[in-house]
């Protein structure tokens, strides 16, 4: 499966990059149910900041911001029971799920997974890198625009002064 597909899966939850469990259902092409069951059965191996169900809030604020740009949403979510809100996994909550989904498909798909969470952070890291370039140019050119900006308005003031000048009455004797 491309990065690109799978990036379009990963979301981002309170500064928090997540996968939510019905979408690694269909990478793993396994039932939401399915997966949910086997998480169930090793619920230790997933600490609070590997998974957590999402709030209301967080539920409404994905589906209305981040699922609609995808073409289609995935058959999993009509199974799912309205009542019933999505598991959301971080990073390494998705590397645990090879632990516990244990089939060929799942170990390469985890793998694909978790390249994608490194090119997106490969991807934040240049974004970053960009910014503080521009701010160092900024500053530098900041400084320039600056002193430009002083030598125009010099100009500027130095040119009203000379107009004033002549506007005044010239005093003494006038030649004929």
């Amino acid at each position: 499966m491309h990065l690109i597909t799978i990036q379009n899966k990963i979301y981002e939850i309170n500064g928090i990059k997540i996968m939510l469990d019905f979408d690694l259902a269909e990478l793993y092409e396994v039932e939401t149910r399915v997966l949910n069951q086997a998480i169930k059965r090793n619920i230790d191996s997933f600490p609070a900041d590997f998974m957590f169900r999402l709030t209301t809030e967080e539920w409404e604020e994905v589906s209305s911001s981040q699922i609609v740009m995808m073409s289609s949403q995935s058959v999993m979510t009509s199974k799912r029971p309205k009542s019933a809100l999505p598991y959301a996994f971080t990073e390494h909550g998705v590397t645990m799920l090879a632990s516990v989904l244990k089939s060929p498909k799942a170990r390469k798909m985890n793998i694909a997974i978790v390249r994608a969470f490194i090119a997106l952070r490969k991807a934040l890291l240049n974004i970053e890198n960009l910014k503080s370039q521009i701010q160092e140019l900024e500053t530098k050119y900041d400084k320039q625009f600056e002193d430009i900006f002083e030598a125009i308005q010099f100009l500027i003031t130095d040119n009203e002064v000379s107009e004033k000048k002549t506007e005044r009455v010239k005093i003494g004797y006038k030649k004929e």
